[in-house]
Protein backbone atom coordinates (compact mmCIF):
# COMPACT_ATOMS: atom_id res chain seq x y z
CA UNK A 1 0.00 0.00 0.00
CA UNK A 2 2.69 2.19 1.10
CA UNK A 3 4.33 2.02 -2.68
CA UNK A 4 1.18 2.78 -4.49
CA UNK A 5 0.43 6.19 -2.07
CA UNK A 6 3.93 6.72 -3.44
CA UNK A 7 2.90 6.67 -7.09
CA UNK A 8 0.22 8.78 -5.83
CA UNK A 9 2.29 11.37 -4.52
CA UNK A 10 4.34 11.21 -7.70
CA UNK A 11 1.61 11.95 -9.94
CA UNK A 12 0.08 14.38 -8.22
CA UNK A 13 3.21 16.67 -8.07
CA UNK A 14 4.14 15.88 -11.89
CA UNK A 15 0.86 17.26 -12.72
CA UNK A 16 0.80 20.31 -9.97
CA UNK A 17 5.10 21.10 -11.62
CA UNK A 18 3.31 20.80 -15.04
CA UNK A 19 0.08 23.25 -14.65
CA UNK A 20 3.02 25.36 -13.09
CA UNK A 21 5.13 25.32 -16.22
CA UNK A 22 2.77 25.89 -18.47
CA UNK A 23 1.07 28.91 -16.50
CA UNK A 24 4.48 30.18 -16.76
CA UNK A 25 4.62 29.70 -20.51
CA UNK A 26 1.66 31.62 -20.83
CA UNK A 27 2.65 34.44 -18.86
CA UNK A 28 4.58 37.54 -20.37
CA UNK A 29 6.76 39.92 -18.64
CA UNK A 30 4.90 42.67 -16.71
CA UNK A 31 4.61 46.61 -18.09
CA UNK A 32 6.31 47.35 -14.83
CA UNK A 33 9.75 45.36 -14.32
CA UNK A 34 9.41 45.10 -10.82
CA UNK A 35 6.22 42.94 -10.88
CA UNK A 36 7.60 40.37 -12.78
CA UNK A 37 5.22 38.54 -15.21
CA UNK A 38 1.74 39.14 -16.11
CA UNK A 39 -1.10 38.13 -17.96
CA UNK A 40 -2.01 41.53 -19.57
CA UNK A 41 -1.22 42.08 -23.44
CA UNK A 42 2.14 43.69 -24.01
CA UNK A 43 0.51 46.22 -26.32
CA UNK A 44 -1.12 49.04 -25.06
CA UNK A 45 -4.38 48.56 -23.84
CA UNK A 46 -5.91 52.15 -24.60
CA UNK A 47 -5.34 51.57 -28.71
CA UNK A 48 -7.49 49.95 -30.14
CA UNK A 49 -6.95 50.69 -34.18
CA UNK A 50 -4.46 51.67 -36.12
CA UNK A 51 -4.11 53.04 -39.63
CA UNK A 52 -0.70 51.31 -41.82
CA UNK A 53 -0.28 53.73 -45.34
CA UNK A 54 2.15 52.00 -47.43
CA UNK A 55 5.33 53.08 -46.96
CA UNK A 56 7.60 55.53 -48.67
CA UNK A 57 10.27 53.39 -50.84
CA UNK A 58 13.31 55.89 -51.54
CA UNK A 59 15.43 52.69 -53.70
CA UNK A 60 14.85 51.20 -56.99
CA UNK A 61 13.54 47.95 -55.23
CA UNK A 62 9.61 48.74 -56.51
CA UNK A 63 7.51 46.44 -55.16
CA UNK A 64 8.90 46.26 -52.02
CA UNK A 65 7.12 48.54 -50.10
CA UNK A 66 3.73 46.78 -50.37
CA UNK A 67 5.24 43.45 -49.31
CA UNK A 68 6.42 44.93 -46.62
CA UNK A 69 3.19 46.76 -45.39
CA UNK A 70 0.67 44.05 -46.50
CA UNK A 71 3.71 41.88 -44.09
CA UNK A 72 3.09 44.73 -41.14
CA UNK A 73 -0.27 44.36 -41.45
CA UNK A 74 -0.65 40.58 -40.85
CA UNK A 75 1.82 41.12 -37.74
CA UNK A 76 -0.44 43.35 -36.38
CA UNK A 77 -3.19 41.55 -37.10
CA UNK A 78 -1.66 38.15 -35.70
CA UNK A 79 0.08 39.75 -32.48
CA UNK A 80 -1.64 42.63 -30.82
CA UNK A 81 -5.29 43.35 -29.86
CA UNK A 82 -5.86 45.99 -32.44
CA UNK A 83 -7.49 46.65 -35.50
CA UNK A 84 -6.41 47.84 -38.70
CA UNK A 85 -8.38 50.77 -40.49
CA UNK A 86 -7.98 53.37 -42.68
CA UNK A 87 -6.43 56.51 -41.44
CA UNK A 88 -9.63 58.57 -40.63
CA UNK A 89 -10.77 56.46 -38.42
CA UNK A 90 -7.52 55.60 -36.42
CA UNK A 91 -5.96 56.13 -32.95
CA UNK A 92 -2.78 55.72 -34.17
CA UNK A 93 -0.86 55.53 -37.63
CA UNK A 94 2.59 53.84 -38.57
CA UNK A 95 4.52 55.45 -41.55
CA UNK A 96 7.74 54.24 -42.99
CA UNK A 97 9.75 54.51 -45.16
CA UNK A 98 12.06 52.11 -47.06
CA UNK A 99 15.74 53.90 -46.84
CA UNK A 100 18.23 51.47 -48.10
CA UNK A 101 18.51 47.78 -50.26
CA UNK A 102 22.25 46.83 -50.44
CA UNK A 103 24.07 43.30 -51.47
CA UNK A 104 26.62 42.41 -49.97
CA UNK A 105 29.04 39.97 -51.15
CA UNK A 106 30.08 36.95 -48.27
CA UNK A 107 31.55 34.75 -50.01
CA UNK A 108 33.18 33.69 -53.59
CA UNK A 109 34.67 31.05 -55.16
CA UNK A 110 38.41 31.17 -54.87
CA UNK A 111 39.14 29.96 -58.40
CA UNK A 112 36.49 31.69 -60.27
CA UNK A 113 35.50 34.57 -58.00
CA UNK A 114 31.89 33.95 -58.88
CA UNK A 115 29.71 34.76 -55.67
CA UNK A 116 28.48 31.84 -53.45
CA UNK A 117 26.65 33.38 -50.93
CA UNK A 118 24.95 37.06 -50.72
CA UNK A 119 23.72 39.46 -47.86
CA UNK A 120 20.43 41.67 -48.63
CA UNK A 121 20.37 44.18 -46.29
CA UNK A 122 17.00 46.60 -45.56
CA UNK A 123 16.94 49.21 -43.68
CA UNK A 124 13.87 51.69 -42.99
CA UNK A 125 12.82 54.30 -40.55
CA UNK A 126 9.17 54.73 -38.93
CA UNK A 127 7.13 56.12 -37.02
CA UNK A 128 4.04 55.26 -34.79
CA UNK A 129 2.33 58.61 -34.07
CA UNK A 130 -0.64 59.05 -31.49
CA UNK A 131 -3.76 60.59 -33.78
CA UNK A 132 -5.28 61.46 -30.71
CA UNK A 133 -2.85 63.22 -28.70
CA UNK A 134 -0.46 64.26 -31.85
CA UNK A 135 2.51 62.99 -30.22
CA UNK A 136 4.66 60.40 -31.97
CA UNK A 137 5.14 57.14 -29.52
CA UNK A 138 7.94 55.22 -31.33
CA UNK A 139 10.27 56.31 -33.63
CA UNK A 140 13.31 54.49 -35.08
CA UNK A 141 15.55 55.53 -37.93
CA UNK A 142 18.38 52.96 -39.55
CA UNK A 143 16.18 49.94 -38.34
CA UNK A 144 17.66 47.26 -40.17
CA UNK A 145 17.13 43.43 -41.63
CA UNK A 146 19.50 40.98 -43.12
CA UNK A 147 19.09 37.83 -44.75
CA UNK A 148 21.74 35.49 -46.26
CA UNK A 149 21.07 33.62 -49.62
CA UNK A 150 23.00 31.75 -52.00
CA UNK A 151 22.65 32.99 -56.04
CA UNK A 152 24.71 30.66 -57.34
CA UNK A 153 22.74 28.82 -60.13
CA UNK A 154 21.20 25.26 -60.18
CA UNK A 155 21.48 25.04 -55.97
CA UNK A 156 21.05 28.65 -55.31
CA UNK A 157 18.14 30.66 -53.86
CA UNK A 158 16.57 33.11 -55.77
CA UNK A 159 16.57 36.42 -54.69
CA UNK A 160 12.54 36.10 -53.73
CA UNK A 161 13.72 34.16 -50.77
CA UNK A 162 15.91 36.36 -49.23
CA UNK A 163 13.55 39.24 -49.49
CA UNK A 164 10.64 37.68 -48.29
CA UNK A 165 12.47 36.51 -45.50
CA UNK A 166 13.94 40.22 -44.33
CA UNK A 167 10.33 41.21 -45.48
CA UNK A 168 9.13 38.72 -42.40
CA UNK A 169 11.91 39.82 -39.75
CA UNK A 170 11.09 43.57 -40.37
CA UNK A 171 7.79 43.06 -39.79
CA UNK A 172 7.74 41.00 -36.63
CA UNK A 173 10.38 43.23 -35.44
CA UNK A 174 8.67 46.88 -36.12
CA UNK A 175 5.24 45.50 -34.26
CA UNK A 176 7.53 44.51 -31.33
CA UNK A 177 8.85 47.92 -31.07
CA UNK A 178 4.96 49.17 -30.87
CA UNK A 179 4.80 47.29 -27.24
CA UNK A 180 3.95 49.37 -24.19
CA UNK A 181 6.58 50.67 -22.55
CA UNK A 182 8.12 47.94 -20.56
Amino acid sequence: MRCHNHHIGVLVLGAAGLAALLLAALAGCSADPTRGYSFNSAYDSTVRTISVPIFANDTYSSGFEVRLTEAIIKEIQRSTPWRVVDSTNAATTLTGSIDTINMTRLTSQRKTGLVQEQALRVGISFDWIDNRTGKTAVSRTNFVAISSFIPHRGVGDPIETAESSVVRELARDIVAELRADW
